[in-house]
């Protein structure tokens, strides 16, 4: 296949000088028939024909700043190349958006660029269907799902990242709603999956724009202190940065270079708040960057910073010795600078400081061999121990609330590093107990602890771990872990251990409990009839249990809801046959006839008694997505977790990904008169002219209405006008237009509208 000259860009689209000398480079006849000069031309023909074929598929799509699509394609393969990324990583770039965006199928794909580009492709796909500001059940799926896309090649979160990145630095472009929740979602998710594979400038550019999306007065004032001063921050670096040059040339130690950077803003701004303390305080607002030739040279270059400047006293960080989590590694000093202002001094190897930059990419860019095609999660390999745990997870954890917090503890850093009495290092989480220590060294350790010395003094397993303990495990045969110990473990690893010791060795005991629960709920008569059935096996795997017995035991140990179960067991008699009305007592001839009975008898009260007709004697309750009112078209989707059935407006966004068998029809009650729930809580947001009285106007109106506001936020932008955002509480669809018709009619008022935390 012969690659053709890209097309001509748009004038507001330019083609990176890169992307040009690859296509030159490709038509260039000149080019010798070496092994390494064919095998680059192959990589420049992909990159080219990846552009080419995303340059004509996104032809005529715009983005919402108004400049063509294929300029974020371009930027994102941008990026990824300067990551170093390989061919298929930087034509993947190219090509992310194109399954979502047009007609073209991962099987074409493949059939262009191989299976290797169709599986990148494909991966980043699934994860730009993610989205994170939704229910817990769903966010939990994402999550699943996510990690096992970075378990398959750790390079679609790479790609992902890079996707988000620019989407970030074009974010101004849409609604404040949609930047905010993006900007969430970067802030919570994205910047520390970047920080945890490493990628420092991708992490630091990430927290800065979200941080100036969801704290723009915070981020204007940190952008203030920072210009205000830079002129004399800058003069005492250069000053800084020259006197150690010389004193490094003395000392005949290689410097490869000396700079200053500056901290990124949110990560003063996190300080601040962190330490309570004001801007001025803070000192490590910039540093100064020693980079020499190895590890020996750092330590003699610490020791010429000490002797040149005076050091701070407990402000020594040594993470060549203690690396970060994620294979950052440099020292750390304060030192009393020019005018007696303190200045932050890093030191560190250009390897080190390459790995500091790009993390995970560090070896794609930088190593000889190039891009490693193994980017599979080595069993052996440390990086990635936090991503192990969370795919063994995957199975262990049931409960989505459980999961998350699981998930987003164990994205940050941890930051407390112990010693076996071997002298290994042990990093854990802050807070953590000679539980966690016990557990982090093997699981079989943790079940059988039955104390612990640390420095060698025994102590209780619940005393906090210390930075620099030595921590040593006594262990007995017939020791095992006790609940007791949940109270106080704090890693997910050693808590989720627990458990599963606690499951294993009860199961038995928790299959007769969970047993004796779901027999009382749908009574004796044909009981076992029913657990040996088809649509039981369904109802428990559908709640993610192979079998009836793995639920039964789930149930026992409360891991698992009865209602989740009995609805679910409700689906699969539904899909067998229509349901109708039998009583228990009636024969087993028609085992389909008793399930159907079985499972209605047991959860239909009257319909007058609740407000919503299809859920009777089922848990559920109002989606706080949408707040659907009575008047309005609504519908039902059955919830992982333990809150039953959710129940949304029709058209609510956060149904689109729930799947067609957890769908269920519902409808607002005619008969109840809203007798059962007086009012129902929304969302508004009202535009307004900015002067001072109009939110007291605004809520004496809402007074003589009888509305009840139970909450109220107003936001002020200098010269423009004001946002109020107000939750109401409301009888129906009826009551809510007569309240805006009301409000519209304040002369201060310009719009109003209703508003939902949808994804």
């Amino acid at each position: 296949m012969t690659a053709t000259v890209h097309p001509p860009l748009p004038d507001d689209c330019t083609l990176p000088d890169w992307l040009t000398t690859c296509v030159l480079a490709h038509h260039d006849d000149s080019l010798t028939d070496s092994a390494q000069d064919s095998a680059d031309k192959s990589n420049n023909l992909l990159v080219c024909q990846a552009f080419e074929f995303a340059y004509t598929l996104h032809k005529g799509q715009m983005r919402a700043s108004g400049e063509p699509y294929i300029c974020h394609p371009i930027a994102v393969a941008g990026l990824l190349r300067d990551l170093g990324g390989d061919s298929a990583m930087i034509a993947s770039g190219f090509l992310h958006d194109i399954v979502e965006d047009t007609d073209v199928t991962p099987e074409e794909i493949e059939s262009h660029f191989g299976d290797e580009v169709r599986q990148l492709v494909e991966g980043v796909t699934k994860l730009s269907k993610f989205n994170f500001d939704s229910k817990t059940e769903r966010q939990a799926e994402n999550f699943r799902r996510m990690f096992l896309a970075m378990a398959q090649d750790i390079r679609v979160i790479v790609v992902k990242l890079a996707d988000r990145l620019h989407n970030m630095r074009t974010l101004e472009h849409l609604s404040d709603e949609k930047r905010r929740r993006i900007a969430r979602e970067t802030m919570e998710i994205f910047a520390p999956l970047a920080n945890r594979l490493g990628i420092g400038r991708f992490k630091w550019e990430l927290e800065d724009l979200s941080f100036k999306y969801l704290e723009p007065s915070a981020y204007r004032q940190m952008q203030q202190h920072i210009t205000e001063k830079r002129a004399d921050r800058e003069a005492r670096l250069v000053q800084v940065a020259e006197t150690l040059r010389q004193r490094m040339h003395q000392s005949e130690i290689q410097v490869v270079d000396v700079n200053s950077r500056p901290k990124h803003l949110y990560g003063i701004y996190r300080k601040m708040e962190r330490q309570q303390k004001d801007f001025t305080e803070i000192y490590d607002i910039a540093a100064v960057r020693l980079i020499v030739g190895t590890n020996e040279d750092c330590y003699r270059a610490l020791a010429i910073v000490h002797d040149a400047f005076r050091p701070v006293p407990g402000r020594f960080k040594d993470y060549i010795g203690l690396p970060k989590p994620n294979r950052y590694q440099s020292l750390h000093t304060v030192v009393i600078g020019p005018k007696g202002k303190p200045i932050e001094v890093q030191i560190r190897t250009l390897e080190m400081h390459h790995i500091a930059e790009y993390g995970i990419a560090a070896h794609w860019k930088y190593k000889e061999t190039g891009a490693s095609s193994n980017t599979r999660i080595s069993a052996d390999d440390e990086k990635f121990t936090w991503l192990r745990q969370l795919l063994e997870w995957q199975n262990d954890l049931k409960d989505a609330k459980e999961f998350l917090e699981n998930v987003k503890g164990n994205l940050f850093d941890e930051d407390v590093y112990v010693f076996t009495p071997d002298g290994d290092v042990v990093p854990l989480s802050r807070g953590a107990t000679s539980v966690d220590f016990a557990y982090r060294i093997h699981t079989e350790v943790g079940n059988h602890c039955a104390g612990a010395k640390v420095n060698g003094r025994i102590v209780t397993l619940d005393t906090p771990l210390e930075n620099g303990d030595i921590v040593e495990i006594i262990t007995q045969k017939n020791s095992h872990p006790s609940l007791d110990w949940l109270n106080f473990a704090v890693t997910p690893s050693a808590r989720n251990r627990i458990r599963q010791w606690y499951k294993r060795s009860h199961r038995d005991e928790n299959i007769a409990r969970g047993r004796d629960m779901l027999e009382k709920e749908l009574g004796r008569s044909g009981f076992d009839a029913l657990l040996k059935s088809e649509p039981a096996q369904m109802a428990a795997e559908r709640c993610n249990y192979p079998s009836v017995d793995d639920f039964l035991a789930g149930l026992g140990y409360g891991e698992v809801t009865l209602n989740l179960f009995v609805n679910r067991l409700r689906e699969a008699v539904k899909a067998k046959q229509p349901l109708e009305p039998i009583s228990p007592e009636a024969s087993l001839e028609d085992s389909g006839q008793f399930l159907a009975g079985a499972v209605t008898s047991r959860h239909r009260p009257a319909p007058s008694k609740d407000p919503i007709l299809g859920v009777e004697g089922l848990v559920h309750h109002i989606a706080g997505c949408c707040n659907p009112l009575p008047g309005e078209p609504i519908i039902g989707s059955v919830s992982l977790g333990s809150r039953g059935i959710a129940i949304h407006r029709q058209g609510c966004p956060n149904l689109a990904d729930i799947p067609g068998d957890r769908i269920i029809p519902v409808s607002w009650n005619p008969g109840d008169h809203n007798g059962t729930r007086q009012t129902y809580p929304i969302e508004v947001r009202i535009e307004v002219i900015d002067r001072v009285g109009v939110l007291k106007d605004i809520l004496s109106h809402l007074s003589d209405l009888q509305i009840n506001v139970h909450k109220a936020q107003v936001k002020t932008f200098p010269g423009q006008t004001a946002e109020i955002d107000l939750g109401l509480d409301v009888k129906d669809h009826a009551h809510l237009e007569q309240t805006f018709g009301q409000i519209r009619k304040m002369t201060d008022v310009l719009k109003i509208r209703r508003i939902s935390q949808v994804s």
